[in-house]
């Protein structure tokens, strides 16, 4: 008998148990109430997504009950040595934990399922409902991290239509750089919310259509409040079609003469997917460099999207077995990453592969701002060996964002006609843009919420307003830690590498609550203390007055002088020196061993 797996099974069945949510049939209207008739505001918040591209994470709470629409993480810009993702405050879940009856996702980038494996860490989440290609990603992810017990995945389609004590959930197809994305139609007590996800209006799609009969149904019935995607608020005109990069790469198949690599995001699900079946096409043998990459092609060949014979994909080691004509490479390493399989293949330091003049590499990305400098590095590089490189430009169009630029996001303002208006998933700037071009289109000004992690949209009576702020810092993880314990360590590295560190040592006797000694003070990476003699004599002056203040109070404590001494001494190096260094107090004790 297989203990395990029954184990596994009666878990399963324990959370299907707690399930609260009811799919209905999507011809059943959902329940609707006179907005002066809701007892409760409904609360609508990010704890991840605004002011930033990454950790998507949005929450609609009424009463008793929250939804969670996405749950992403970002990935650490350089400065951020150390840390291998950022994820949101789930603390306000964790302390709500009862109230949430499902996590809702729009499609299977990271940004927006990469936090579901630390969410579940410290939240209980009883379901995530996903599209099939997202709900087969984050499958494979709790699994990776052992996480299968935790939670039930469960595949929707766009006709369903499920049913919470409070709210009704609905899905409108968008189009996206991945296959199975949607937007979300949420109706609560006061008032119908939707959520966009990413979204573009692409005409000739490579995937499903936006469903725009839907959009303008919804429209018609009222929206309340909207939620958008922001990545291009700054781009005018349209975004380019997806099917339009593909016919462009095809034409540099045709012309390549000798074996073709090329970069894009793994995360471009549908130009993977054409890009390989173009291989197909010509004949090339396809080789795929990188974990990301191997992944993805992993489970959308699972799922059937490539129906191509396996013969057609080898070995790394087999790519000198073939003619040059004959091989394509796809690898990671679009934006310039110095460990990525293209940055490795530009130095000639690949163990598998070799650069040759007469190699084609095509660029399908565009550099992401602060990334520019590693890219031409790279391209420097490829040239200078005698590859023929390919870049996105403005004549060789052969990538695409799937965001929607201003024209689309004034067709979906004309579409769902919204009262109030919240633009997310994008920078500051980006927000406001957004948050303008509502304006010009069918919003009101004062109904424009251009606003941050954290910050909650109160909506009761026909009427919104912002109410309290709840925790959105961002926690940093730090390699295995999954709870984001690190984050102090993170920040502790960020100083250090800014303003240095300071040591104060401190000689008591804590039988006699006396000092024993002058305070000592060494400065490492903050300032030359030779330089700075008065500071330094004042700083003593400071840290001494700090420390016996302390040990005159009726309960001296070790730590209520390590406190006295940074809440003193921090203020006054930072008005002379403009720095804040970390502040490390040391202290020597006569009667006992060093704290």
């Amino acid at each position: 008998m297989d203990t395990k797996n029954n184990k596994s099974i009666t878990i399963v069945a324990d959370l299907e148990a707690k399930i609260e949510i009811k799919k209905v049939k999507s011809n059943q209207n959902p329940i609707k109430k006179k907005f002066d008739q809701a007892p409760h505001p409904t609360k609508v918040f990010a704890l991840g997504g605004l002011e930033e591209v990454g950790k998507n994470t949005y929450c609609v709470e009424y009463d008793d009950e929250i939804i969670m629409l996405d749950a992403g993480v970002k990935f650490p810009d350089a400065t951020q040595l150390g840390v291998s993702a950022v994820i949101p405050d789930y603390s306000y879940l964790a302390e709500n934990n009862k109230k949430i009856k499902g996590l809702f996702i729009t499609h299977g980038h990271e940004d927006h399922i990469g936090g579901i494996p630390y969410l579940l860490q410290q939240v209980d989440i009883p379901v995530i409902y996903a599209p099939e290609l997202a709900a087969a990603l984050i499958r494979d992810r709790i699994k990776e991290y052992k996480l299968t017990n935790k939670t039930v995945v469960k595949e929707y389609v766009e006709d369903d239509v499920y049913q919470t004590k409070h709210m009704t959930i609905q899905f409108a197809a968008v189009n996206h750089s991945i296959p199975d994305a949607f937007g979300i139609h949420v109706t609560t007590p006061n008032g119908a919310i939707f959520s966009t996800g990413d979204y573009k209006f692409d005409w000739t799609p490579l995937g499903h259509s936006a469903n725009i009969q839907r959009l303008s149904k919804w429209g018609n019935e009222g929206i309340e409040l909207l939620m958008s995607d922001s990545t291009n608020a700054e781009i005018e005109g349209y975004t380019l079609g997806e099917r339009k990069v593909i016919q462009n790469i095809d034409t540099h198949f045709l012309k390549a003469k000798g074996r073709i690599i090329i970069a894009s995001f793994a995360s471009n699900v549908h130009r993977i997917q054409h890009i390989i079946e173009l291989a197909n096409k010509y004949g090339r043998r396809i080789v795929v460099f990188g974990r990301s990459l191997e992944r993805i092609i992993k489970i959308i060949r699972q799922m059937g999207h490539l129906n191509i014979n396996d013969k057609m994909f080898i070995k790394q080691n087999e790519i000198d077995n073939y003619p040059k004509n004959q091989i394509m490479i796809l690898c990671t390493g679009s934006q310039g990453e110095p460990m990525a399989a293209l940055s490795r293949i530009a130095r000639q330091e690949h163990p598998a592969v070799k650069l040759i003049p007469g190699d084609t590499i095509i660029m399908s990305s565009s550099p992401i701002p602060g990334n520019r400098a590693d890219v031409e590095n790279v391209v420097n590089k490829l040239t200078k060996i005698g590859a023929t490189v390919i870049e996105n430009n403005g004549e060789q169009k052969i990538h695409t964002s799937g965001h929607a630029s201003q024209e689309e996001q004034k067709l979906l303002f004309t579409l769902l006609k919204p009262k109030y208006f919240m633009p997310m998933h994008g920078e500051f700037r980006m927000l406001k843009v957004h948050g303008e071009t509502a304006v010009k289109v069918n919003v009101k000004p004062q109904n424009v919420f251009v606003i941050a992690n954290g910050d909650q949209i109160l909506m009761q009576n026909g009427v919104a307003e912002l109410g309290k702020r709840i925790p959105a810092e961002a926690i940093f993880i730090d390699g295995k830690d999954m709870t984001g314990k690190a984050s102090n360590i993170i920040r502790e590295r960020n100083i250090l590498s800014r303003d240095g560190l300071m040591a104060v040592i401190i000689s008591i006797d804590s039988q006699a609550n006396k000092l024993l000694a002058p305070p000592r003070i060494v400065s490492r990476g903050s300032f030359y203390v030779r330089d700075s003699g008065n500071v330094i004599a004042e700083s003593i002056n400071i840290v001494t007055n700090a420390v016996l203040g302390v040990l005159n109070s009726p309960k001296p404590t070790f730590g209520a002088i390590k406190s006295a001494v940074k809440e003193t001494l921090s203020p006054f190096i930072f008005r002379y020196k403009r720095r804040n260094p970390l502040i490390i107090p040391v202290i020597l004790n006569k009667k006992m061993d060093i704290k």
